[in-house]
Parts: C-alpha cells; structure tokens; sequence
C-alpha cells in the first residue's frame, strides 16, 4: 500500500478527466461543472483554465493533427489554440443525460458513454466517434458510463459502469466491441470504480470515489496494490512524467461542505513503479 502526496491546491470543485501527454507538456484535467479545462506546468506549478462554454464530460484527448477533442453535455467537438473548430450536432434532447467519460481507441476513433442524472432505468448509452467525424451508437443499457482503456495490444478493452461496482472487458476489433463479461468487482464498501488507466503490462489502476483509493489489479484481475488518497472522491488518474510512471489523480468537492475534507478537489501523484500506457489520440 502507498500513499499519494498532494501535488495542487484544491482548485477543481469536481476535478474529473485527468490525462498526460508530451505534446501539451504535461497535465491536463477538467473542473467539469465549471466547463474548464485545466492545464499544469509542472517545473513553475502554474496551473490555467481555458473555459469550453459547457460543462465537460471529463473528456479531453489529443488530436494527432494537433489540439484536442472535448466531449461536452451532449455533443464531441474540436479545439485548437484554444478555440472551437467543429462541433457535432447535440446527440439527445433529454435534459437528464450528459456524457461522462471515454477515451479513444486504437484506430484514432473516441468512444464516449453517457449517464442518466436521476433514479430512473439503464436508459444512458455509449457512443464512438470516428477519424472523419460520424458517429455511432455502440451499445446501450447503461447508467453512469465510466472509465475505459485499452490493453497495449489493442485486443480488449476495460470499462466500467460504476453503478454495477464492475470493471468488465470487451474484446476489440477495429473499432467493434465484442463479447462484454465481467473482470473484476469492487468489494461492497470499498468504493465505486470511476475513472481508469492501464499500464505497459495490462494491468489497471482505477479510482474510487466514495473510497479514498486508486486500486491496481493485474491483468488476471487480482488486487496488487491499493494508493490512499487524501480525499474520499477520488475521480479519475493517469500515469505521466518522462518515464510514464507517476500517477496522477483527481479527486472532487462535490457536495462537501466548505471545512470538510480540506485538500478534496486538489491533485495528488505518487510514483508506482510500473509505466502506463501513453494515451491514444484522435484522428487518422
């Protein structure tokens, strides 16, 4: 068991989507009410904001081409230096769903699920998007569509749906997804999975929020190794720096009182000692 150092001041009040990549330079994660994108230098601390108009769907993700892609509310859009280029058409008209999390794939694509903000039924869905901008409905039947990485090989994918307390496995085929079947589950009161990533040997570390933990399982689905957080909500974590292999990991106030849980909303990093995998980028 280790323990993650704070690394920011608590500036997110729901910090969500965290991702590394040499391109941008370092980190970036999302105030995702706020609709603000964050960005850290690490060697100054200095962290900005670019605000996007929208709530963001802890989605970022680079471009090949250059910039970024955004999932918002409803609908996945385009940015460079820091401004909009193209944005897909709101994908529902109803008000009590909004994407909340994905990544892309190994093809350049984005696959990005949705929730549904209420007690109601499985109504939420999850979708991809991809290189030249159509997208599909991938499957349905979903609550708060949650983390997802693939393994190094491209062949299965990870996901959770954090209702179910499950990280399932797909497997992948260019852009298809195959075969769903659990992988590993979270003990009762030990946290809902959020947020993930997986490393150079497959295994995957994933938040808990409600559990004050990132969990790593092997890639047989075995707990190997348990980081406590300094906060409970414990939303989302990246592997980064020169050698992959420090964790970041975001974490959130949301309805938390203002002397409550005084570093929750800040991030937290602590080295691992395995590397993850770079994060996959959007386009051809």
């Amino acid at each position: 068991m280790s323990k993650a150092d704070q690394l920011t001041e608590p500036l997110a009040h729901h910090g969500e989507g965290a991702v590394w990549y040499s391109g941008w330079g370092g980190l970036k994660w999302v105030d995702m009410y706020a609709g603000d994108i964050l960005s850290l230098e690490l060697e100054t601390g200095r962290v900005s904001r670019l605000h996007v108009g929208s709530p963001i769907a802890a989605v970022v993700r680079p471009r090949t081409a250059g910039g970024f892609v955004v999932a918002t509310e409803r609908e996945l859009s385009l940015w460079d230096d820091g401004v909009r280029q193209w944005s897909t058409p709101p994908l529902w008209s109803d008000p009590e769903r909004r994407f909340n999390e994905g990544g892309c794939d190994p093809t350049g694509g984005i696959i990005c699920g949705s929730m549904v903000s209420n007690d109601g039924p499985m109504a939420a869905e999850v979708f991809r998007m991809d290189a030249a901008g159509t997208v599909e409905r991938l499957f349905g039947d979903v609550r708060i569509s949650n983390g997802l990485g693939f393994t190094s090989d491209g062949t299965r994918m990870y996901y959770v749906d954090t209702p179910t307390r499950r990280i399932d496995v797909f497997d992948a085929d260019r852009g298809r997804l195959f075969d769903r079947r659990p992988f590993v589950t979270v003990e009762e009161g030990r946290g809902y999975p959020d947020g993930l990533w997986v490393d150079d040997q497959d295994g995957v570390w994933v938040a808990l929020y409600a559990g004050s933990a990132v969990h790593h399982y092997n890639s047989e689905g075995v707990l190997e190794d348990i980081v406590e957080v300094g906060a409970t909500q414990v939303t989302s974590c990246t592997f980064g720096g020169a050698n992959l292999d420090t964790l970041f990991i975001t974490t959130s106030r949301e309805n938390l009182s203002e002397k409550e849980q005084p570093m929750a909303g800040a991030v937290f990093s602590v080295p691992v000692g395995v590397r993850g995998l770079p994060v996959l980028t959007y386009g051809a």
